[in-house]
Parts: structure tokens; C-alpha cells; sequence
């Protein structure tokens, strides 16, 4: 089955997986936020219970590679979408179940401090196997905390 969509209704899919078919995504309290130019923006909300670093408040690495990775993950799928060069979404979420992830690098490069904090990416090279993206994490005051590189199945 395909279904042509514009990029509005591919956007209210993604988040319904994302935000709400992925129990992962939901704990940490993750949402896909937009789509720019195929470009992923995840949002998280700092809360207590995400906490690292108890005497300063700040957001645990395990979190920060979690948001990284999830953010390589959809960006690397988009990426598919974008280069089959038409918005196929049924032939394409086909490929939503073998999409997993290779090789994740987190290059941690301040303290993960904040009230929220946005997650982008960007693909770096979309092959016929293997998907390769880089990701910023931002926190609400537009300061980098984590860049990251990731390597993903996509076939």
C-alpha cells in the first residue's frame, strides 16, 4: 500500500509513532516538535527524575545520547523518504521496522543544564543500507550541550 503524502500529514504521522507508539520515547517525555525541511526538532523537558548529576541539576548522559540517538534514527528515516523523491509513506514505513542503529558517537561538550532541550539533525549520507546523520543538542538558552554522529540500518 503508498500513500502520497505532503509533508503536513507526514509530519502528524512521525509524531504519532514517535510521541506515541514508542514507549521509550514517551518515559523520557520526547516530542517530535516539527519537521524542517525533513529535518527532525525533538523536544524534552527537563525534569527531576531525568537528573544525572544530583548536586547540579543536570540532565544525565544516558538521556542526552537517548535524544541523540532517537533524533539520528528519525533523521536517518526522512532521509529515505526524501531521497525516494516522493513522499511514499506507506512503502516507506515498510522500512520503519529493519531501521536500527549501528554506531552512535556522543561528543558531550557542556553541562546538560536547562528547562528543555531541542534536538536536530541532519543526514550526512543516505546509502542503500546504511544511513549516516549528525545531531545538536541544544538547551533552551540555544547553548550546544552534545553533538553526535550516528550510523543506521535502512534497508
Amino acid at each position: 500500500m503508498s500513500i502520497f503524502v505532503k509533508n503536513e500529514e507526514l509530519f502528524s504521522i512521525v509524531q504519532k509513532i514517535f510521541n506515541e507508539k514508542i514507549p521509550f520515547n514517551k518515559t523520557l517525555g520526547m516530542q517530535v516538535e516539527l519537521l524542517e525541511d525533513m529535518r527532525p526538532v525533538i523536544r524534552l523537558e527537563m525534569r527531576n527524575d531525568l537528573v544525572g548529576h544530583y548536586l547540579r541539576g543536570m540532565l544525565h548522559g544516558g538521556v542526552i545520547a537517548s535524544i541523540i540517538d532517537v533524533t539520528g534514527g528519525l533523521t536517518a528515516f526522512l532521509g529515505v523518504l526524501e531521497k525516494s523523491g516522493n513522499l511514499q509513506i506507506g512503502e516507506s514505513m515498510e522500512l520503519l521496522p529493519n531501521l536500527s542503529t549501528i554506531d552512535l558517537r556522543v561528543d558531550y561538550l557542556r553541562p546538560g543544564l536547562g528547562h528543555w532541550f531541542i534536538a536536530t539533525g541532519d543526514v550526512l549520507r543516505i546509502g542503500s543500507k546504511v544511513a549516516v546523520t549528525r545531531i545538536e543538542l541544544h538547551n533552551d538558552e540555544t547553548i550546544l550541550i552534545a553533538a553526535g554522529t550516528g550510523s543506521y540500518v535502512i534497508s
